[in-house]
């Protein structure tokens, strides 16, 4: 099946994950595709500390490429816990532009959901100290998902986006109330997310990003395959069609919301 032709409009994907190995072969190919695709500006994720050097070093190897690290929820009981001074001090570099991801998981790692709500609580308070955005990953903890993120938030406000969201319309909806982005990545593009699409309908516009969580999710035609950032066109013309809005006009707002949210990622 070959890909449909999109039209290139300025776009970011925001959230990949470009250190893996998945890429290790032909990253600057990579990177390439995606600027031909029209994806100016990727964020490439830092999932365990111990791996920062080598995602700060993507960042200032390519130009469009922005960085973010945290702990993720699945590795918080196998990796020392970070601190909040740890994190302040990751984001003194100008290329790094979000804490996280961090989150909840409770899908294969529910034993250390103890581990893992202490790790979410250090996020957020960088978050509040930087004043940078935090990338929050969520699976089968919607109830404790919701209830941490209010309580920090009248604790102390911050800013967020829940990356690849795909749980329920009560956390969206939750997620929504304090402010915070929704991010739609390949599987709102799948057949059978009708649901989720559906959900999606009821998120203002203004509060919608788009990413790839590459290698992962990869889209329609490319499911099963791996994801690349170039790809990520393909889940925002889908996205379009959902909001019944022109592939240009969606690029240009999931633009502007991205800067709005990501303001040190501004080019």
């Amino acid at each position: 099946m070959s890909a449909p032709q999109i039209p290139v409009a300025k776009i970011t994907d925001s959230h990949c994950h470009t250190d893996f190995p998945d890429f290790a072969d032909e990253l600057p190919q990579v990177i390439e595709r995606a600027v031909g695709a029209g994806v100016h500006r990727m964020v490439t994720i830092c999932t365990k500390l111990k791996n920062v050097a080598q995602v700060r070093d993507i960042s200032e190897k390519f130009a469009p490429v922005f960085w973010a690290a945290g702990t993720h929820p699945m590795s918080a009981a196998e990796e020392p816990l970070v601190s909040v001074a740890d994190l302040v001090e990751l984001a003194k570099h100008p290329k790094f532009v979000a804490i996280g991801e961090t989150g909840l998981d409770y899908h294969y790692t529910a034993d250390s959901m103890d581990v893992q709500q202490e790790s979410l609580r250090i996020h957020i308070e960088a978050a509040r100290q930087t004043g940078l955005p935090l990338i929050i990953h969520a699976r089968a903890a919607d109830d404790d998902m919701a209830r941490i993120l209010t309580e920090e938030h009248k604790a102390g406000a911050y800013s967020c986006v829940m990356h690849c969201f795909s749980s329920s319309r009560a956390l969206g909806m939750a997620a929504l109330d304090l402010g915070f982005y929704l991010s739609m990545s390949g599987i709102t593009a799948f057949p059978k997310s009708q649901e989720l699409r559906d959900i999606f309908c009821e998120v203002p516009k203004d509060r919608i990003l788009v990413e790839t969580d590459a290698p992962y999710l990869a889209p329609p035609p490319y499911r099963g395959r791996r994801n690349e950032p170039s790809y990520v066109a393909h889940t925002a013309m889908k996205a379009a069609e959902t909001f019944g809005m022109n592939y240009a006009d969606f690029a240009a707002q999931t633009e502007a919301n991205f800067e709005r949210l990501f303001a040190k990622a501004v080019l």
